[in-house]
């Protein structure tokens, strides 16, 4: 779902100019500012509404500004969708490519490089449609929109202070949506991650190195993580031993990420369900520990996000161990 494909900015500067009369060729579109629209705008063949009507530019697609005529601008928009990268590209050919348009739009909802508090706009636009996508009757492309959105910010104004959420707002809108795909898909009721499909990650490693040691590149690192864990634990122990290891090493690795005391969590509930899977093998020793580790991890839990919510769940999850109260299976006793 999530695997989009664009143009480059420099092949939509070569295409558009080659597809010009020869009179209009002596412009140079490299020299126009960049911009987007915060809402979608029909493009005409000229500066009129009365004119033909040759495509569409929706919300946070990139135009460059070749030429002004009062409330008009001509412009050259790509219209095309995003094209993957890295790890990202399918395994085999790349999805047909639309050429950009050349045409006038009127100049309602367009922001340049030079608007002012143009990131701001781009932001609080891109931060409607994602909240809007969030609700059970939202528009249907409003993701997409406010992921497009989200990246113009980025691109048109690097040095922006909302430049890093916006680049990690934009990979997460991606990220969840080809999440929900894969793991609704067969494949994710396996219990080896590797037998399902990966979630393309180029862009949560390009946060990491691009705005290290932030709450964005801790919140990437977290996303990552759905691609370690099982499927279906199927009653064995070692996929919950596993991702214990996972999230208690997350939570080492990023003490100050929003989702720390999340991780630490998961991590003692691991252990809970580790302790009742071998409980009920009658393994007395290793059930044991899994219930001690538990404990160690909550009081942890409790030491460093004694606020959080998770710090309370956890010391309820380890009342239950010496209660005997199971976790893993059913919750009736």
């Amino acid at each position: 779902m999530r695997l989009f494909s664009s143009i480059t900015i420099l092949a939509l500067f070569s295409l558009s100019a080659a597809c010009l009369p020869a009179s209009e060729k002596r412009d140079d579109p490299q020299a126009g500012p960049r911009a987007t629209t915060l809402t979608t705008l029909r493009i005409h063949a000229g500066g009129s509404d009365d004119s033909a009507r040759v495509g569409d530019v929706e919300a946070g697609r990139e135009m460059v500004i070749v030429e002004r005529n009062g409330d008009w601008l001509r412009v050259f928009a790509n219209t095309d969708v995003e094209k993957p990268s890295g790890d990202e590209e399918p395994e085999f050919g790349q999805a047909d490519k639309i050429p950009p348009i050349s045409g006038w739009i009127w100049n309602r909802g367009v922001v340049t490089t030079d608007t002012p508090q143009g990131d701001l706009l781009i932001f609080g636009e891109a931060a409607g449609l994602e909240a809007e996508a969030s609700q059970p009757h939202g528009r249907k492309n409003a993701a997409r929109e406010a992921r497009l959105l989200y990246r113009r910010l980025v691109e048109m104004f690097p040095g922006s202070s909302l430049a890093a959420e916006a680049a990690w707002r934009a990979a997460d809108i991606r990220w969840q949506l080809e999440r929900a795909d894969v793991f609704s898909r067969p494949s994710a009721k396996e219990k080896e991650n590797w037998l399902r499909q990966t979630i393309g990650e180029a862009e949560m490693k390009t946060i990491g190195k691009k705005y290290p040691h932030t709450r964005q590149a801790d919140l990437a690192e977290w996303d990552r993580l759905d691609n370690k864990i099982c499927g279906d634990w199927q009653g064995q122990p070692d996929c919950p031993e596993k991702e214990t290891d996972l999230f208690e090493h997350y939570a080492t690795d990023h003490p100050d990420s929003p989702k720390a005391a999340e991780a630490l969590f998961n991590a003692v509930y691991r252990q809970a369900v580790v302790f009742d899977m071998y409980k009920a093998d009658n393994r007395q020793k290793k059930s044991e520990g899994a219930r001690d580790y538990a404990r160690e991890l909550a009081a942890r839990l409790r030491t460093r996000y004694s606020s959080s919510d998770f710090a309370a769940r956890a010391t309820s999850l380890v009342y239950k161990l010496e209660q005997g109260i199971p976790v893993y299976g059913t919750g009736i006793e």
